[in-house]
């Protein structure tokens, strides 16, 4: 069975990453491209900075962490579908498919990762 940390781990690390990219993708169109919109780029950008801080938060169980990341991942979706729109003419349905699918199973592992006391251990009952 995997532990509760290495699902923690994974889900911080998969949250981080998707926070890089989406931050990454944003300065590259608002410097380079020019395909979307001023505020669409920082929208996306500003999503990914609040996914970034969501996943050091869920990484050591802080409370909040984890519906900051839900934010996080909520604001990336939701502009995910406003550039559909600019960058395929349509929208995709099978690509806001898998960002949903990526979205639900970080939150699952963070979820069932999740130590509410740093080491997992609750206090006694007296």
């Amino acid at each position: 069975m995997i532990q509760q940390r290495t699902m923690l781990r994974t889900a911080a690390i998969g949250m981080f990453l998707y926070a890089v990219y989406a931050v990454v993708a944003g300065i590259a169109d608002l410097l380079f491209f020019d395909t979307l919109e001023w505020w669409a780029n920082v929208w996306g950008i500003l999503s990914g900075a609040t996914l970034a801080l969501a996943a050091v938060f869920v990484r050591i169980s802080l409370p909040g962490g984890l519906a900051l990341a839900i934010a996080g991942l909520l604001g990336l979706q939701s502009i995910s579908l406003h550039n559909d729109g600019h960058y395929y003419n349509q929208l995709l349905h099978w690509t806001q498919a898998v960002r949903a699918g990526l979205s639900v199973l970080l939150i699952a592992l963070a979820w069932y990762g999740w130590e509410p006391i740093p080491g997992g251990k609750l206090p006694e009952e007296q």
